[in-house]
C-alpha cells in the first residue's frame, strides 16, 4: 500500500549487520569497517521485510558498514548520505571495548564519562535531532541505516519530543545488529512503535 507523506513521519532504524569490532564489543565509530560474512548474510535477511515496505526517504550513514547493509537489504540504489547518521565519535576509547577501557579507569561508562577527543552525549543528541528535524520535514515512512548508539540516542530523543537530554534515555535501550525498530505515533504523542526486532530468518 502507498504510503502518503505527511508531517507526521515514521521512522525505521535498521542497524547495519556485524562486523569484527561489533562481534568483539570495540567501539566502532570513524574506523570504516566492513561487514563480516555474517553480517553480509545478515543485511540480506533484512531484504524480504524491507520489500513489503515502501518508503518515502532512505538515509544511511557515510560508513561502510551501514551502505553495505542498506545496498543487500534492497535499498541502497535510492539511498541518501546523511552525515549526522554517523555514529558516536569515541575518540580516544575508538576500538577499544568497554572492560579494556576499564582497566585504566574503573569507573568508565560511555553514557556518563568524558569521550577525549570525541563527542559528548549532547553533541551526539543535537544530530540525532537534525536526523528527525529532515525526516519531520520530509515527511512519510524514513528508512534509516546506520550504528547503535546514534539509533540509541535519536530514539531518547524521539520520545523526548525533542528535548535533547533525552537522548540519555538511549542507554537502556539494547539494539543487535541488523535489527528493525520503529518510530511512529499514538494519537499526538511521540512513541517507539517496534524495538530490535529481528527479520524472521535471523529470530530463531
Amino acid at each position: 500500500m502507498a504510503n502518503t507523506p505527511s508531517t507526521r513521519p515514521e521512522l525505521w532504524l535498521i542497524r547495519h549487520g556485524e562486523t569484527e569490532w561489533s562481534r568483539s564489543g570495540a567501539h566502532t565509530s570513524f574506523t570504516d569497517l566492513p561487514l563480516t560474512e555474517h553480517g553480509r548474510e545478515q543485511a540480506a535477511a533484512l531484504a524480504p521485510v524491507l520489500a513489503q515496505v515502501q518508503f518515502d526517504l532512505l538515509l544511511t550513514s557515510p560508513r561502510q558498514r551501514a551502505q553495505e547493509t542498506a545496498r543487500l537489504a534492497g535499498v541502497h540504489t535510492s539511498a541518501e548520505i546523511e552525515l549526522n547518521l554517523q555514529e558516536w565519535n569515541y575518540g580516544e576509547f575508538e576500538g577499544k571495548s568497554t572492560p579494556e577501557i576499564r582497566e585504566a579507569l574503573p569507573d568508565w561508562n560511555v553514557w556518563r564519562s568524558p569521550i577525549t577527543g570525541g563527542e559528548s552525549l549532547p553533541q551526539v543528541a543535537a544530530r540525532a535531532q537534525a536526523v528527525i528535524d529532515r525526516c519531520m520535514q520530509h515527511g512519510g515512512r524514513c528508512a534509516l541505516f546506520a550504528h547503535a548508539h546514534i539509533f540509541r540516542i535519536l530514539a531518547g530523543v524521539w520520545i523526548g519530543s525533542g528535548n535533547a537530554q533525552g537522548g540519555a534515555l538511549g542507554e537502556h535501550l539494547a539494539l543487535s545488529t541488523a535489527s528493525i525498530s520503529v518510530l511512529g505515533w499514538e494519537r499526538d504523542t511521540r512513541v517507539i512503535s517496534r524495538w530490535n526486532e529481528l527479520p524472521p530468518a535471523l529470530a530463531n
